[in-house]
Parts: C-alpha cells; sequence; structure tokens
C-alpha cells in the first residue's frame, strides 16, 4: 500500500510512491478488472485469491470455456456474451436478384417452430461479393426480438417484398416450360386451345409476371397443361394418318400368299442415318431368296409434331429406283435427328407384294 512504500528505505522508492501505486492500478485496469476489487485491494493490502469480474455488455451467454481451475493468459477468451434483443438473419439472395434490393427495404420470415406467425425486419447490408459455389449474393437482415423467439443458429424462410409496379401476372401452374421456351394455353373459344410462346418476368410468390406474349383478358389453361401438349402431340400424329383406299382390305387378303414370299431388307448410307442427306437401299427377295426386279418401291419417312418444341410434322418420301439384282436405292433428306417412324411399300404389276413397317433412330440434332 501507499503508507508502506513511503517509508520504504530503498533509494527511490518512497520518493516513488505515487508513481509506483498509479503504474500499479493502470496495470490492473487492463486487465478489465473492476474498479470495486481495485478499491478493495488499496483498502485493505492483502492479496486476493478471488476476483469478480463484470460482464461489459447485457446480453446472453452464448460460449462458455472458463472452467474451475483453468490456467488463463490475458487473451484467452473465457464468454461469448450476445444481445438477443435484434438479431441478424444471414440470407443468399440470386444475382440476378441483387439489382432489385438494398438496404432499408422491408423483409418478413417464418420459421416451422411458430406457423402463421411473421416476423418483420428489414435488410441492413448487402455484402459485395457473390458465394463463389452458389452463385449468390449474401444479405444480412436485421430483425427485433423482443420475446426472444428467434434464437441463433435457426434456419428460416425470407420473403423480400419489393415494388414492382403494375405488371400482368399468370400462376406458376398456367406455364409450361418444354425446355427450350415457355408456353401458355389460351382459350379462343369453341373449345379450342392455342399454345403461345411467352416471356417470363420475375417470380413472384406462386405467380409470374408475363412480359410478352399475351394480353390482359385472355383466357387461359391454368392446369393440365402437360395433359394438353400430349393430346396435342398425339392428334399431330393422328392427322398424319392416310386411310387405306377402298378395297384396299380385299387386296390384301388376295395378295397374301405373295406377301408372304417376299422378304425386304433396308440399309442406309451412312448407318445409321443422319440430319440431312442419306441413301437409302432396299432388298427385295421371294421366298426362295431370289432377287425380285421390276418393283416400285417407295420407303416413307415420318416423324409427329412436337408443339411444345415448336416442330411440325416431318415426312420425306423416297422413291427407290430399281438397279438390278434385287437392290433399289433412292436418296432423301431427313430434316431431324431422332426417332422416325419407316414405312417400306413394294409393288409389282398392281399388286402390294411388300408393305413393313419399322422404327429407325437418327443421328444429329433436333
Amino acid at each position: 500500500n501507499a503508507g508502506a512504500l513511503q517509508q520504504s528505505t530503498v533509494s527511490g522508492v518512497s520518493d516513488g510512491a505515487a508513481s509506483l501505486i498509479a503504474a500499479a492500478k493502470a496495470r490492473l485496469q487492463q486487465f478489465d478488472m473492476p474498479d470495486s476489487e481495485i478499491a478493495k485491494l488499496d483498502e485493505t493490502g492483502e492479496v486476493i485469491t478471488d476476483l469478480a469480474f463484470y460482464s461489459p455488455a447485457s446480453g446472453y451467454i452464448t460460449e462458455r470455456n472458463a472452467l474451475p481451475n483453468m490456467y488463463v493468459q490475458p487473451d484467452t477468451k473465457l464468454y461469448s456474451i450476445a444481445d438477443l434483443s435484434d438479431v441478424w438473419v444471414l440470407a443468399q439472395i440470386f444475382q440476378n436478384d441483387a439489382g432489385k434490393i438494398k438496404p432499408g427495404d422491408s423483409a418478413e420470415v417464418t420459421l416451422d417452430a411458430y406457423p402463421g406467425r411473421v416476423f418483420k425486419g428489414r435488410v441492413d447490408y448487402l455484402l459485395p461479393q457473390l458465394d463463389v459455389a452458389t452463385r449468390t449474393l449474401p444479405v444480412r437482415l436485421v430483425f427485433p426480438n423482443p420475446d426472444l423467439k428467434l434464437r441463433p443458429g435457426m434456419y428460416v424462410n425470407v420473403s423480400l417484398k419489393l415494388p414492382l409496379g403494375q405488371r400482368m401476372i399468370v400462376p406458376d401452374s398456367a406455364v409450361f416450360h418444354s425446355g427450350t421456351k415457355n408456353l401458355v394455353f389460351t382459350y379462343t373459344g369453341d373449345g379450342n386451345i392455342q399454345p403461345r410462346e411467352v416471356e417470363l418476368g420475375p417470380h413472384v410468390g406462386d405467380q409470374f409476371v408475363i412480359t410478352k406474349g399475351v394480353k390482359v383478358g385472355e383466357q387461359i389453361v391454368t392446369s393440365a397443361n402437360f395433359l394438353i401438349d400430349s393430346e396435342a402431340q398425339l392428334q399431330a400424329a393422328a392427322g398424319a394418318f392416310v386411310p387405306p383406299p377402298p378395297g384396299a382390305g380385299q387386296a390384301a387378303a388376295m395378295n397374301t400368299p405373295t406377301q408372304a414370299q417376299a422378304s425386304v431388307e433396308l440399309t442406309t448410307a451412312p448407318s445409321p442415318p443422319q440430319k440431312g442427306t442419306n441413301t437409302i437401299r432396299v432388298k427385295l427377295t421371294d421366298q426362295a431368296g431370289k432377287p425380285i426386279a421390276g418393283a416400285q418401291v417407295n420407303v416413307t419417312f415420318f416423324m409427329a409434331a412436337m408443339p411444345a418444341m415448336g416442330m411440325a410434322v416431318m415426312k420425306t418420301v423416297i422413291q427407290a429406283s430399281d438397279e438390278g439384282g434385287g437392290m433399289y436405292e433412292g436418296n432423301g433428306a431427313l430434316g431431324s435427328g431422332g426417332t422416325w417412324q419407316v414405312t417400306i411399300t413394294a409393288q409389282q404389276n398392281g399388286q402390294t407384294i411388300v408393305n413393313k413397317q419399322l422404327t429407325i433412330n437418327a443421328t444429329g440434332g433436333m
């Protein structure tokens, strides 16, 4: 204490007693020792083995590292204390929405722990760099938490309501995604439905903003769009069917023995066929394996329409000329790769001797 230092016989100690005591107090204050403990030490002059430290802030302990009889250094973290009266929510937004959000915008969160309850807050800060793994922008939101319902580590659902002005919207169930374009089916009356290609804007809740393709007030289909698209393709395939001429059934019955005696082989160059020009070769032989000459051979390639992909019906008819030895050859172009339905017909002396159908996969894009 000060009295003992002033009575010291060591040279210079008694004269500098005040400065030594002030330096000791300053050192204790640097260790964040409470003023009450320093005053107690100054009054008693006795060594204090148990010290009471007070929290520098009000809040809740979120981390505790202090244990009995533990040796600590000045940089040892004993406790982590958080003020939960206001909490941060870290959200991720897509980069195309980054320009629509600014600090101060209102925000809402919901939790599975409190169904039906909505917590209201605001956007506090937009981080300057995107997350390279998810290509999203981290955003910090602030929410008042007076009743401590929002706790650190919770997962929440974030909703940001931004003013977009007056826009035309449709339910998201009304939009059919074909993979290459977005379609909306409009009702034109008399039971007719027409597909329209549309341009989509932001997705707001369970609705899409439409920027181009349909007009306000038009009637649209809001459910079962996939079934409508599938039915359209089926009708396109049925429309491409050509019924046989009258009497074809009788002629087929009369020619059954002849047809049974003829066989056909189809080859292409290149093999398999490709999108573009191909050479088709047909070999006709009778039951004994002898070549059939003088026949009229047609090979028809057919692919049904795919309205969802903007593709109409495709049909290519190739007339193969007699090259001798039962070989018939012709050239034709396929408009797309994919699966083609092929029909081979051969007539001789006015009678059909071959009518064969098969499926061929062509290479190349659509």
